[in-house]
Order: C-alpha cells, then structure tokens, then sequence
C-alpha cells in the first residue's frame, strides 16, 4: 500500500504548524518577538517570577532550547533574570516593561495569524478541528506526552 502523506495527520499536523508558525513570525516580527518566544511569554504574562525549571515543565521544551530562547529574549529585552530568594542555584524571570506592552499586540498578532490560516472556516468547523486537535493531544498524552496532558499552550 502506498502512502499518501496528503493522507496523513502527522504529515499534514507538521505542515499546519510550520504554517502557523510563519504566520506568527510574520506578525511577531514587527512587534520584536519570535515564535519560539510566544510560549514564554504567555507564561509569563499569566505569572511572572518562574523559574527556567518551572517554564521547562509547563512547556515541555528541552533545556537547551529553553537556555537559547531565554538569553535570546534577554538580549532583546524582553525578559530579566534575578536570583531566586529561596534557591541560590536558581533564578526568576520577569519580563521587561517592554515585554508587558506588547502582551495586548502580541495576543492579537498571535489571534490573526490563527484567523488567516483558518478563514473561510465556519465557527463550527474551527470548533470541531480545534476538539479533534485536543483529542489527538490527549491521546499522546496517554501515551507519554507531558505538557499534553495540562494542555496546549492557549493563544
């Protein structure tokens, strides 16, 4: 049997998310902030202060990646790091007065790259892909996903 990748969910679940990816970028860009970086940001815009560890847990993001993403937000400006009071070994992140004047910008660029990829959809259609999208997620969470099982991050 051959296979076809327009056939298939995970094939076509990568080109979604690349596409959803480059839409943010677009939109992100203008605004100085980059895909990698929204996850981050919702996070700490819902609760600042965590540490590297705790963005680590909820994001289900390997360590060196996150070290990358976190120096390069904080070349940008976007994020502070400070000894945790608890935990020499550690610090909190905490975003810049910058980084929280984009929070309404960001939220809305990360709103319309999700309209323009899903225009011409009914709301009951984007409602059903979206319980069809959570569905497969919890699915991998039972079988080892991590972050899967508290959810995607919410855009």
């Amino acid at each position: 049997m051959a296979f076809n990748r327009m056939e298939s969910a995970t094939y076509l679940a990568s080109l979604l998310a690349r596409g959803f990816s480059r839409a943010l970028q677009e939109r992100g860009q203008k605004l100085g902030f980059a895909p990698g970086q929204f996850p981050v940001l919702l996070e700490l815009w819902s609760e600042e202060g965590l540490t590297q560890r705790q963005l680590l847990d909820r994001l289900d993001i390997e360590q060196a990646t996150m070290a990358n993403t976190l120096a390069r937000m904080e070349r940008d400006g976007l994020i502070i790091r400070r000894k945790h009071p608890n935990d020499k070994r550690s610090q909190q992140i905490f975003l810049t007065d910058r980084a929280r004047k984009m929070e309404t910008a960001a939220k809305e660029a990360a709103a319309a790259a999700e309209q323009s990829l899903l225009s011409g959809f009914h709301r009951f259609e984007k409602e059903l892909m979206l319980e069809y999208m959570r569905m497969a997620l919890a699915n991998s969470a039972r079988q080892g996903g991590d972050f899967l099982t508290r959810g995607p991050p919410a855009i």
